[in-house]
């Protein structure tokens, strides 16, 4: 499908299961399974095929709500990331967690796992980003990244450089290997940042800003290319995702409870997601099929597929 032509999703499954807001979501790698969390402390995995998608295991995996889950390459393993102050590595055929992170002094808002599977990248409410080893559990360095909670950590394709984004309203990336911050991307009004992310190709950065703007940066040239408007976004930390299996667009939650997709290119609204009836605040786009999944907190406690 060409850029221009509009996107056209509907619901095809409304999942239910969490008894609290959710937090996160997540599909694999392998695009074969998706993952939910939520302020209930617990995952859900889900089964995802042509024809349905079915509760497969649900794991209590913390004493309090988790903020973020994040997979590894090869779709056998999740990271969750908690209130608790813990990260936690989780086995997907067995349900049990095989490795705990612990050292941070505040709670967690984030965790992604670097494509090669050996470093865990963690942010929390204590200002920090620490690096962990992913087998062994040990941290291996903590940045004092930001002046303000760290909501987003973000490894690129080749997990060379990671990106941190925080309420101090910078968006930091680092080199992984000297751990020394190759660029700051800020603008003149400083608004918190809920999410951080790079691009597919690793070349640029989306920043999603508590002033309901999405920027695209070239972060090499410390330069914002791109502004994307029409969603709400000044409370919560809401995820946004690039999706490129049919067309090349930017997808984020919003609090209005839709869903908003906008053209990489044109910076248009090609369509708006109704159905949620709480604020959207966690979205992701299938790996290989033209599919999104869509989450939201305490007055709705479902995930959407479209």
């Amino acid at each position: 499908m060409p850029p221009s032509v509009r996107p056209n999703f509907q619901t095809t499954y409304i999942l239910e299961g969490h008894s609290k807001a959710l937090s996160c979501v997540r599909f694999s790698p392998s695009g074969r399974l998706l993952v939910s969390s939520s302020a209930d402390a617990s995952v859900i995995v889900w089964n995802i095929d042509a024809e349905s998608c079915r509760h497969q295991r649900t794991l209590a995996c913390h004493d309090t709500g988790i903020s973020e889950v994040s997979w590894s390459s090869d779709s056998l393993y999740f990271v969750t990331a908690s209130d608790d102050k813990r990260a936690k590595l989780w086995d997907v055929e067995t349900g049990k967690c095989t490795q705990t992170f612990t050292g941070h002094e505040s709670y967690l808002l984030c965790a992604n796992i670097d494509p090669k599977d050996n470093i865990l990248a963690t942010g929390s409410f204590d200002e920090t980003v620490r690096l962990w080893d992913l087998k062994s559990g040990k941290c291996i360095e903590k940045l004092s990244a930001h002046s303000d909670p760290v909501t987003s950590t973000r490894f690129n394709r080749s997990g060379d450089n990671l990106v941190s984004g925080s309420y101090d309203g910078l968006t930091r990336v680092w080199d992984v290997r000297t751990c020394r911050c190759i660029s700051t991307l800020l603008t003149d009004a400083a608004p918190a940042v809920g999410y951080a992310g790079f691009s597919p190709n690793g070349k640029y950065v989306l920043s999603a800003t508590m002033d309901s703007t999405l920027r695209l940066w070239d972060y090499q040239q410390n330069k914002c290319l791109k502004t994307y408007k029409g969603h709400e976004n000044t409370k919560y930390c809401i995820f946004s995702a690039f999706a490129t299996t049919c067309g090349m667009w930017i997808i984020t939650g919003s609090e209005d409870g839709n869903t908003y997709i906008y053209d990489l290119q044109t910076k248009k609204t090609q369509q708006r997601l109704s159905g949620h009836r709480d604020v959207v605040i966690a979205v992701d786009a299938h790996p290989t099929e033209n599919l999104l999944a869509t989450a939201s907190l305490e007055g709705d406690k479902t995930v959407r597929i479209w």
